[in-house]
């Protein structure tokens, strides 16, 4: 999603030197995803790493112990899932 904005913020700064009015739209644009895009509470399980979300994204804290742990559990479903649905990448792991 991130590199859809950057393209969009792209194109409309190649506009802009032909209408200023387009600049001012990218400006906006940078706005929203730094505002929005990006800290954004998105999905549960979204972020990686420990409760206080030091590694991975690092852009949500969970506020709750409980939170933190429906979010690792999730996550772990999701693994499980994954390896159940390509073994065969799991058999290259080992050898």
């Amino acid at each position: 999603m991130g590199t859809l904005v950057i393209l969009a913020i792209l194109a409309l700064v190649v506009l802009g030197f032909s209408n200023p009015v387009w600049w001012l739209a990218a400006v906006a644009l940078v706005y929203l995803h730094v505002r929005y895009g990006r800290t954004g509470q998105g999905s549960p399980g979204s972020s990686k790493g420990g409760p206080s979300g030091s590694s991975g994204s690092g852009s949500r804290m969970d506020t709750s112990y409980s939170a933190y742990r429906r979010r690792r559990d999730q996550q772990a479903r999701w693994e499980r899932r994954y390896r159940r649905e390509r073994p065969w990448m799991a058999r290259r792991k080992g050898s």
